[in-house]
């Protein structure tokens, strides 16, 4: 049995509770959605009161599956809401196949009626295809930024954990749902109650919207070289426009040569190698989650010629752009 436990005290008189819409898109990613929804729940019982409740709906109407394969209820469909409610889209994998002409429908009916919409993990995709993100800051998992950039240059792409612009609302997916329901817990009833959640939760860290998703280049490679860092972060922002190890290596004062031993000693590569691989990541991103031409996307990578770009996403991948172009519209038609 639960121990009885002192209840949070909120800094705001309880009126009327907040109701959260959760709106679970086709795969969907299980923890974006619970993180949230576990945040509001535990708000309620540390601080003795409703303050918030919420639904689930989804198109159709009856039920929806997660990316991980577990089937969930849905209490409606995609059915008119009151104007006061807190619609959060929770995303996932192959958000592009979920996001339906139905669902653009009614996120732009609702819209109208000047209702806090946010999107969770990759759900800022479905918000933007909407037109609801437009000249807006916004976020979406890092996975999914470079094809997100590509198709919404109107949008302000961010890398922060979460964007709370206007009545718009962004998510990086993952643990971040954690971060941004803290931060409108804080707002709604102070910080107390926020911290009273984070403890429950074990999360010790708190995020804000100033903090990036990612972990940093030392952390993410697993070497704490200072140049080094620094010339993969140059790489990983000039993409488009490669920049020759020989200008890198300047930029970061040493030698070519120091260069490439610095490379092979921590990442068993040469400089050239390593940054190949980084356009050819963002190149497969780009086939896999667009409909960007394959021309484009080699441009977009920094390839100026296609045929050399067929060649090296062959030799990394061990098969074609086009190819893979073909398994991945086959993947979405099943």
């Amino acid at each position: 049995m639960e121990e009885q436990r002192e209840a949070v005290a909120v800094d705001q008189p309880l009126g009327r509770p907040r109701r959260f819409v959760f709106v679970l898109l086709d795969n969907f990613t299980l923890l974006c959605f619970a993180s949230a929804v576990e945040s509001l729940r535990i708000a309620n019982r540390m601080s003795g009161q409703e303050l918030y409740t919420w639904r689930l709906i989804g198109e159709g109407g009856e039920e929806i599956t997660c990316s991980s394969g577990t089937t969930f209820k849905l209490d409606g469909g995609l059915d008119d809401l009151q104007r006061d409610d807190t619609v959060l889209l929770c995303g996932g994998i192959e958000v592009q196949n979920a996001t339906t002409k139905k669902l653009l429908s009614w996120l732009r009916r609702e819209a109208r009626k000047g209702v806090i919409i946010g999107g969770l993990c990759t759900a800022g995709y479905a918000m933007a295809r909407a037109g609801l993100l437009d000249d807006k800051k916004a976020t979406i998992h890092w996975e999914n930024a470079d094809s997100f950039a590509e198709e919404f240059d109107e949008v302000q792409l961010t890398k922060s954990v979460f964007v709370i612009d206007g009545n718009r609302i962004t998510t990086a997916g993952g643990t971040s749902s954690i971060d941004l329901m803290l931060k409108l817990i804080a707002d709604d009833h102070g910080e107390d109650l926020a911290n009273a959640v984070a403890d429950q939760l074990i999360y010790s860290s708190i995020r804000t919207d100033q903090d990036t998703q990612r972990l940093s280049v030392p952390t993410r490679i697993g070497v704490r070289h200072p140049k080094l860092s620094q010339v993969i972060q140059m790489m990983e922002t000039n993409i488009e426009e490669p920049i020759s190890p020989s200008i890198l290596a300047r930029d970061v004062g040493m030698s070519t040569r120091q260069l490439e031993r610095l490379f092979r000693r921590y990442l068993n590569r040469s400089p050239k190698r390593y940054y190949m691989e980084l356009r050819l990541q963002k190149a497969r991103n780009l086939l896999m989650q667009t409909d960007m031409s394959v021309i484009n996307v080699a441009l977009a990578c920094g390839f100026a010629s296609p045929s050399h770009f067929s060649k090296c996403y062959r030799t990394h991948y061990n098969t074609t752009p086009y190819r893979e172009r073909g398994a991945q519209a086959a993947r979405l038609s099943i």
